[in-house]
């Protein structure tokens, strides 16, 4: 038995993997599409989108947020956890890269779930609020700009029900949180997000070690009126 979480060499990564859910035909494309472009590095690992399929279950999640959609990946594993009058919003400025998502959420039959806006995330989740939206969705997935992540989060807060969570990505940041004399702005941008999000009373969290790190926070209930 183990205190500390396990270090991963390539080996036991490639046996954590074979240990998930095989990944379909669609996901495998989608995977390797995805690893040919700039920026693949932000795609999540296949062990974090079968977590984040299994939470989505759990709770019975109908409506979702995605901040970040890149070329698609984590929006097709929610999508595959809602029921199918389930609905995701997702998020991203970029118009190249989720043309090819969507072309894979057709294929993997997901896409009549998923409400893609391309614009700036923090105009869509405004636009959500002023609709009448605050407290209407079960959960969300944050992955996009590092320096906006306590503004999304604390948006997605106010749309998301008592007992919502929200789930943000690269908040251990390939170690970088950890190394004292790294002082970048998204690694100091991750770090103030990881106090704030420690310190904040409004939620019960933890952080899964997870691919490049996952912080799960749940809504707490509102308290009672004195």
């Amino acid at each position: 038995m183990s205190r500390a979480s396990l270090s991963m060499d390539n080996n036991l990564q490639r046996y954590l993997v074979e240990c998930q859910r095989p990944v379909s035909d669609v996901e495998r494309r989608l995977l390797e599409h995805t690893a040919g472009l700039p920026g693949a590095g932000m795609q999540i690992a296949v062990e974090q989108a079968r977590l984040m399929e299994l939470l989505i279950r759990l709770m019975g999640a109908r409506r979702c947020l995605e901040i970040g959609t890149f070329t698609g990946y984590s929006a097709l594993a929610v999508a595959r956890a809602l029921p199918s009058d389930g609905l995701l919003v997702a998020m991203d400025v970029n118009s190249e890269t989720t043309a090819a998502a969507r072309a894979y959420w057709e294929e993997a039959g997901v896409a009549g779930k998923i409400d893609l806006r391309i614009a700036p995330a923090l105009d869509t989740l405004s636009e959500l609020l002023d609709a009448g939206e605050a407290g209407c969705f079960d959960a969300a997935f944050i992955d996009a700009d590092k320096a906006n992540y306590g503004r999304y989060f604390e948006t997605c807060l106010e749309l998301l029900r008592p007992g919502g969570l929200i789930m943000v990505d690269n908040v251990l940041w390939s170690g970088r949180v950890a190394d004292p004399e790294n002082h970048e702005p998204n690694t100091e941008a991750i770090r103030a997000f990881n106090r704030a999000v420690r310190d904040d009373p409004r939620v019960d969290h933890c952080v899964v070690p997870i691919a490049d790190g996952l912080t799960l926070a749940i809504r707490r209930p509102e308290p009672p009126a004195s």
